[in-house]
């Protein structure tokens, strides 16, 4: 079997123990941080009302009934460190992070 170029990924809401991730908001937590980085100019900021509503590269989900949050990998070509906050994030809190195949 090929290995598969993901180019979207959940970070799921359950541990690898099974236990649910706490706080119950962590999923809007989280794709609020990310809400500047946007399509449009260098770096990521992107004017008035770029605070208002999740960024198109965070976005949080449910799938399956678990709390999760889509990550593009365009966040990783536009902000490599916002990248790498996203990941880490999931390394650390032990959340496993899920490949989507591509349509």
């Amino acid at each position: 079997m090929s290995e598969q170029a993901f180019r979207q990924y959940y970070i799921q809401g359950v541990t690898r123990q099974g236990r649910a991730f706490r706080p119950s908001d962590w999923a809007e937590r989280l794709a609020g941080a990310m809400s500047c980085f946007r399509p449009g100019s260098p770096g990521g900021i992107r004017g008035i009302g770029s605070h208002i509503g999740f960024s198109p590269y965070c976005v949080p989900r449910v799938v399956d009934g678990v709390k999760c949050v889509m990550v593009d990998e365009a966040l990783r070509e536009i902000e490599p460190m916002a990248w790498d906050f996203v990941m880490n994030f999931a390394r650390d809190n032990d959340l496993p992070v899920v490949g989507v195949a591509p349509a």
